[in-house]
Parts: structure tokens; sequence; C-alpha cells
């Protein structure tokens, strides 16, 4: 993959001369369209061997264009808060908005590689990091972002040749740091296993793009030409493009009408005296639990989704009377923001992630996809479709970083949810908890019931599995939700 970046290839100064002022113009013009249309985001990733003019392919980018509208991040060691989150977080966190450009200089290629070079991880979990990297990128290129790949090479004796170089100038030695005399020594073993991530990440929506670093003049207008053509083939495109047809789900209800909701024992339920002393217990359990020093080092996502009416803001108010008010945080989940809407749907979810020794309780959650979106026509059938896929693979990551997940879905009966509505509607301090939309919602019980149903197959996975809570009886859905709680918390410390 890297031998047409070995060729020596040279740009003179009168072709420099002629065709940057054309290239710049052309880039401002692709620019300033991209923000005008405000479907796309463009994430320009910059990799390649150390000495081979990444920060000056940065410099220049940032100059022939407007950099108000460009958000340029470099990643170096992780911070003490991204060090608290799942290694993608801080890449999350640098996405730019669409009609944007995000330059990484650095990206999530970078310390795959750099851990397997140094042995400090092994063949298998490098294939893990890169089917993670395939996974996040195609749900990039699904949400509408164009990934630029762009990888500078320099042979091994173009390498010493230009550290020797800098390393003689006074003005230019100090950008020969340890770190970089360091790599230059694992030369062999970067080229090996940067080339093998490369074949392995290079896919149709994101290819990898090798460009020779040895000539600036060349490596600069080369990646100028790329990134211009790569946006303005997406502009002229648009999202004209059909995604491909989503496989169909098995409706396993048809044959004899049992689904895991309507097995449910809807019955159960706790006395006063019972619930009172059941809560006292389970409350204590959890602040003690959350005080454990062992959970300083861990997290907790609780999720809470339902029916309407069913009961999730009293048990939340359950779980969070047994806290510290300083370390938990309710997230209500409505409709997106502008700002959200203009990043990849799970993008406003990954900010709200705690920190070590935190909680964070979602009411209504990354779920909504497939579930309201989904029978409300809110989102494509391909949008909520590939949705199972990218919350597992999100689940997965949370849970690989030591987040203690919980996730319960309250159900109670049409019935059940009927005279609660109207309970609602009789009671002055509750009617603003019933609406048209409660209503609505309620006509189309049955959709709703398939698509939970889907969900909970299709989400309900080893490491985040469901727990459904019959919530005809508020006092035994409480209960529940705080002892399974407490149970996780146990288990996993």
């Amino acid at each position: 993959m890297f031998e047409s970046a070995e060729l020596g290839h040279r740009v003179g100064k009168e072709t420099w001369k002629k065709r940057l002022p054309e290239l710049r113009q052309a880039l401002l013009g692709a620019q300033f369209d991209l923000l005008e249309s405000g479907h796309t985001a463009v994430v320009v990733l910059i990799g390649g061997v150390e000495g081979a003019g990444k920060g000056e392919v940065v410099n220049a980018l940032n100059e022939w264009m407007d950099p108000r509208h460009i958000r340029t991040e470099a990643f170096g060691p992780l911070s003490e808060e991204e060090r608290q989150h799942p290694y993608m977080w801080r890449y999350w966190m640098s996405l730019p908005a669409r009609g944007k450009i995000g330059i990484l200089f650095g990206s999530w290629y970078t310390q795959p590689i750099v851990d397997r070079v140094l042995g400090d991880s092994s063949a298998a979990e490098l294939d893990q990091q890169v089917k993670r990297i395939r996974h996040f990128e195609r749900m990039l290129a699904q949400e509408n972002v164009l990934l630029v790949k762009l990888w500078f090479h320099l042979t091994k004796k173009q390498q010493k040749k230009r550290f020797a170089k800098l390393a003689d100038d006074p003005a230019t030695a100090w950008r020969v740091t340890p770190t970089e005399r360091k790599f230059i020594k694992h030369y062999d073993r970067f080229s090996a296993v940067s080339e093998q991530v490369l074949r392995e990440t290079s896919s149709g929506d994101a290819p990898w793009v090798v460009i020779d670093g040895s000539d600036d003049r060349y490596r600069s207008l080369t990646a100028g030409e790329l990134l211009l053509s790569t946006m303005r083939g997406k502009l002229d495109k648009g999202s004209t493009a059909s995604p491909p047809a989503p496989a169909p789900l098995l409706d396993q209800e048809e044959l004899d009408q049992r689904n895991v909701l309507n097995q449910l024992d809807y019955s159960l339920s706790l006395s006063k005296k019972h619930y009172s002393d059941e809560l006292a217990h389970w409350q204590r359990e959890l602040n003690l639990l959350s005080r454990d020093k062992r959970f300083r080092e861990r997290s907790c996502i609780c999720v809470f989704e339902g029916n309407d009416a069913a009961g999730k803001g009293g048990a939340i108010r359950r779980i969070t009377r047994s806290l510290d008010a300083r370390f938990y945080r309710v997230i209500p989940v409505a409709a997106p923001s502008e700002e959200e809407r203009a990043q990849p749907y799970l993008w406003r979810f990954w900010r709200h992630l705690p920190r070590r020794g935190r909680f964070t309780l979602f009411d209504r959650s990354w779920y909504g996809r497939v579930l309201v979106e989904r029978v409300e026509e809110l989102c494509s059938e391909h949008d909520w479709m590939r949705a199972y896929t990218e919350i597992n693979e999100f689940e997965e990551q949370l849970t690989d970083h030591g987040i203690i997940f919980a996730k319960f879905w309250l159900a109670i009966t049409p019935e059940e949810q009927l005279s609660r509505f109207q309970a609602r509607e009789e009671t002055g301090y509750k009617r603003f908890k019933i609406t048209e939309d409660d209503w609505r919602n309620r006509a189309r019980w049955p959709d709703y019931e398939r698509a939970v149903c889907d969900m909970v197959d299709r989400t309900s996975t080893e490491y985040a599995p469901w727990t459904l809570v019959e919530a005809n009886d508020k006092r035994h859905a409480r209960i529940k939700v705080l002892r399974t709680l407490c149970e996780k918390l146990e288990e996993s410390l």
C-alpha cells in the first residue's frame, strides 16, 4: 500500500505557483457550498509516519480555507477527563457539525497502532479495535459524514534524512522530540502494523489515500486536491443515493400471539407495609454501594423506557433519593435540538456519559430511534434498522470501559394506562402530565408493542440486558428496579 508513496514525487515551483491559487479558490468555494447545504460534515483524518509533514498540511488547509468553519483537533496523551470516559469519547466529542469541516491531527487510529508497535497490545486486541473502527466509520458514513483519510509516508531513509536535517538546524532542532526518536527506532514495525491497519480499514465509504511526504509542495497540493475532489463529489451527489434495503424482521408472535410483554405477570403487587420495609432496605443498600470505594473507579448508567404513565419518573426518584446529589444526573430526553440534529444521532447521548464514581439516569434514551421514531415514521426504515447494531456497539464500548449498565422497560396493560390517564386529567396538579400526544400514542398501542418486542429481542445482550418490569402496581415496580440495580452493582463490584 505504501509502494506508490516511495517514488519520490516532486512538484516544481512553477507548477506550484500556477496551481495553488486555483486550488485555494476552488477549496473556498466548496467549503461555502458545504456550509450552505448544511447536510454533510467533513472529517479529515491526518495520519502517517513521523516527519512526513502532517503538521504542515494541517496548517496549509487552515490557511487555504476559512478557519472559522474548520475545527482542528490534535490528540496527545489522554487528559484526566478523557481517561474517565470510553476510548472513543474524545473523538466523538470532536466531530464537526453538519456544514463544517473537522481536521483531526491524529485520530482513533493512532493509539491502537502505537500500542501494537510497542508491544502494549496483542494481535487479538488490535483486531478488536480495527473491527470497532470499521463499525464506527460505517455509522459516520450512514450519518452523512464524509471521511477523508490521508496517510503521509516516508521511506526509512527519507525519514532519517529529514530528522537529521531538522536536528542540525538550531531553529528546528526542538521539533525532534524524544518520542519521535523512539518511533524512528521502530520504523519497520510501525510500517508493517500501519499497512495492515490501513488495508483492513480502507473501505468504499472511507478509503485511505497514501501520500508521499518527501516533497512539501507535492504533499500539500495532493492533500488539497484530494479534499477538493472528494468534497465536490459529495456535494454534487447530494443525498440522493438510496440506502440498501434492510433485512426484514421476523414476527415471532404471528403463530401463537405470545410475546415478551403479554407474557408478563401484571398481577404482581406489594402491600404498603411490605413496600415500606423493602424500600428502606434497598435504598440503604444502594446508598452504601454508591459510596463503596471500588465504585470510584466505575460509573453507572440507568436507562428508563416504558409505556406512557408506566411510572418511570417515580422509579427514578426512588433511586435518586438514595444517592448524593453531587454524584448523579438525570437526563430527560425530548425531541432533539438544532445543535443535536447537526450531529450523528448518538452524539447527544455521548456528551452525557458519566465520569468515574457517578450515575447518569436517562429518562428516555437512544432507544427513541427504534421506538417513537420508528412508529411515528420520524426517520427512515433504514435508519431505525441500522440503529440496533449501532446501539449494541455503543453499549459494548461502555461496558468494556467498566460502566455498569441497567436498562429498564416499565410495562403496564392498556387498561391500567387508561385508568392512569383519566386520573391525571381529573387531578389538577397532574394535568400537565397528560397531553394529546399521549392519547395519540395510545391509539397506536399494537405498533408500539411490536416495536418494543423487536427492541428487546435485538438489543438485550449479555453485557447490557433489558429488565422488564411489571408496573401495573407501582410499589412492585419501584422495588424491582431498586433491587435489580443493587444486584447489578454488587455483581460488578
